[in-house]
């Protein structure tokens, strides 16, 4: 417990990313009225904005906040036309680079639906699955697999002729996030909501990948250190379909890069689209959390976009916080801004274009402040 206070580090980056983060405040804002808050935000500016402005994705004294900070907050990065000298998307260093930098080797996903979220299927507005049958956390690798730079283009002339992106599978990346996985099973004591069992899938195409038999070698070892946990397999093509048909089976699921960013996406369908969507990324030292919808251009200015996502990645940044530093402060509020969030989306007061409502970004936030306020500490 840090009686001097959290130092969390803001950069709210392109397009919709300032609109959220906004409300993300104004919600940490309400958690902290009546007492001293036991955070400090320093935002700083930054992305493919930034840079067509500057010249310069962010400046040094928020590339230095970013490696002291207790934790990272971002909003959103890429702007249309905002790229780097060698065609990298500019902005890329407040995501990818942080990730990078900071080995936030664990990409952590919660999927769970709240009674009054409606899904868009086929343009309608409707509910599919049921709440109590959605709730799932996807753990993907985070720092190789196609994402590494070992990848190139062959041109002869001004002709690209090839195409190169090596995929990168390493023991210690496997390893240490299906531990991941496995740790943070059996920290969800509820178990899967189908039968309550704690259960972990690993999520590969190890019938024809090598790099994925390696990774299935590598969760079966880790495995053997968790007998109190179900080991689940699926292959990625058949998971698809099956965590669209039956999401109440998984508990936990984990996944290399590049697969288990496919899946993610799709696994936010179930709870309501990406509005809903939001991502830690954890290290041993440091973690970053984000709404995972990106910088949406097309919305920016609008007052328009669903800030839940930001909410979400809000009370995991406090759920982590209190783990890490054994502060029943930051985990109190994190309980109190989840109770908020789902009263709010239970009432249907806060229903934003994407769930069929009219209610505007900021409009959205007010509501759940307003529900913050009237819960107790």
């Amino acid at each position: 417990m840090k009686d001097t206070g959290y130092e969390i580090a803001v950069y709210p980056g392109d397009g919709t990313g300032p609109e959220v983060i906004r409300e993300g405040r104004r919600v940490l804002d309400a958690l902290a009225e009546g007492a001293p808050a036991p955070w400090h935000l320093h935002e700083y500016p930054g992305g493919g904005q930034y840079f067509l402005q500057t010249g310069r994705e962010w400046e040094p004294e928020a590339q230095a906040a970013s490696r002291s900070a207790d934790a990272i907050l971002v909003g959103a990065v890429g702007w249309p036309g905002a790229t780097l000298p060698n065609g990298d998307l500019a902005g890329r260093a407040l995501v990818l680079g942080l990730r990078e930098g900071l080995d936030l080797y664990a990409n952590v996903r919660p999927c769970k639906l709240y009674p009054g979220v409606r899904h868009r299927i086929s343009g309608e507005y409707r509910e599919v699955w049921s709440p109590r049958n959605v709730d799932l956390v996807v753990v993907r690798e985070n720092t190789e697999d196609l994402y590494t730079p070992a990848r190139g283009r062959l041109r002869r002339g001004e002709e690209t002729e090839v195409a190169i992106d090596t995929r990168i599978i390493t023991r210690k990346g496997s390893e240490r996030v299906v531990r991941f996985a496995f740790e943070l099973a059996r920290a969800r004591a509820r178990g899967a909501p189908e039968d309550g069992v704690r259960r972990v899938t690993c999520v590969d195409k190890s019938n024809v990948m090598e790099g994925c038999r390696f990774f299935r070698e590598t969760f079966d070892r880790v495995a053997s250190e968790y007998p109190e946990i179900e080991r689940d397999y699926a292959y990625v093509d058949a998971f698809a379909q099956w965590l669209v048909r039956n999401p109440e089976h998984y508990n936990v699921a984990v996944s290399t890069n590049m697969m288990g960013d496919i899946l993610t996406d799709l696994a936010a369908v179930l709870q309501g689209g990406m509005g809903f969507a939001s991502g830690a990324n954890v290290g041993v030292d440091h973690a970053m959390f984000e709404p995972v919808h990106g910088s949406a251009p097309k919305y920016a200015g609008k007052n328009q976009v669903n800030p839940f996502a930001t909410f979400f990645a809000v009370e995991q940044m406090l759920r982590w916080l209190g783990a890490r530093h054994a502060d029943p402060r930051l985990t109190r509020q994190a309980d109190r801004l989840e109770r908020s969030l789902a009263g709010t989306l239970a009432s249907g007061s806060a229903r934003t274009f994407d769930q069929g409502g009219t209610v505007t970004t900021r409009e959205a936030g007010e509501r759940v402040a307003e529900a913050i306020r009237g819960d107790p500490r």
